[in-house]
């Protein structure tokens, strides 16, 4: 296991529950993404429209297996899964990575919620996941950024359900939460990461203005933290690292036509989350 992070870094993300990674990708590997992502047809065909309570639309395209693209050849790179190791301090594999398109106007708000608050009821025990946000456009406030409490994921997992047409944690909760943490903005260049622990509690607000606002974001699960149960993500699946140096190797190389992406109707999480509302 490479030592990408140093021992404050890992301090750091255990003490806040996320840490930037500024120019986690350089600058080549940042326009090879972008490039894809704005050319990739089979991407945007599987793409969910995911709407807020204002019926403002965040796409979203989602996927389990890492594929022979660049997008699964960045979720596998050395960088990444050495750094996830890292900070969970076990060997990991991809739960599911997901492509995250406000479009300028009309991108939709997501509400604080907590990954964990999910994943629970997909029969992981433990809360020894996170995920990778990795800017594809400059993140602004102004075009719906993430935002974050800092320290929250020490709260441990808060009570998920339907609040009005979006599921979020328990509002009553979220209200203390925001006078007892720091709410930090995360504004990033592109090619910078976000590392989040799965119980920070974030959200983010409508792109309402005339820039995009791209992420893709790679998710990760513990070894030792194998799901209970089966589920629509996989059980524990041996993760292939590859070089650093795959990525540009790969190219712009984008989703390849046998990619199976998660439908809206197999989210079997949130249909248990509407049964118990």
């Amino acid at each position: 296991m490479s030592s990408l992070l140093t021992t404050e870094q890992v301090t750091q993300f255990d003490a806040d529950g996320y840490l930037f990674i500024e120019d986690l990708l350089d600058a080549e590997e940042t326009r090879l993404l972008q490039e894809a992502c704005r050319a990739d047809a089979v991407l945007q065909k599987h793409a969910m429209a995911v709407r807020d309570a204002e019926g403002r639309r965040t796409n979203l395209s989602l996927w389990n297996h890492p594929g022979d693209d660049i997008y699964g050849t960045i979720a596998r790179s050395e960088r990444i899964v050495d750094a996830t190791e890292q900070l969970l301090g076990d060997e990991v594999y991809h739960y599911h990575s997901k492509l995250s398109a406000k479009q300028p106007k009309v991108g939709g708000a997501w509400e604080w919620h907590q990954d964990y608050g999910y994943w629970y009821r997909n029969g992981c025990l433990f809360p020894d996941m996170l995920s990778v946000f990795i800017a594809v456009d400059r993140c602004t406030q102004e075009n719906g950024c993430m935002q974050v409490l800092r320290g929250s994921h020490r709260m441990g997992r808060i009570d998920h359900g339907f609040e009005g047409e979006q599921t979020g944690a328990d509002l009553e909760r979220v209200n203390e939460c925001l006078k007892r943490f720091e709410l930090v903005y995360c504004e990033m260049e592109p090619g910078t990461a976000l590392f989040f622990h799965s119980n920070l509690l974030h959200r983010s607000d409508a792109n309402l203005s005339d820039n995009p606002r791209w992420g893709l974001i790679c998710c990760y699960n513990a070894r030792h933290n194998n799901p209970v149960y089966e589920h629509h993500h996989p059980q524990y699946t041996p993760l292939e690292k590859v070089p650093d140096s795959a990525i540009k190797a790969i190219g712009a190389r984008p989703t390849q036509a046998a990619q199976r992406f998660l439908a809206q109707e197999e989210d079997n999480t949130s249909r248990r989350l509407e049964i118990d509302a």
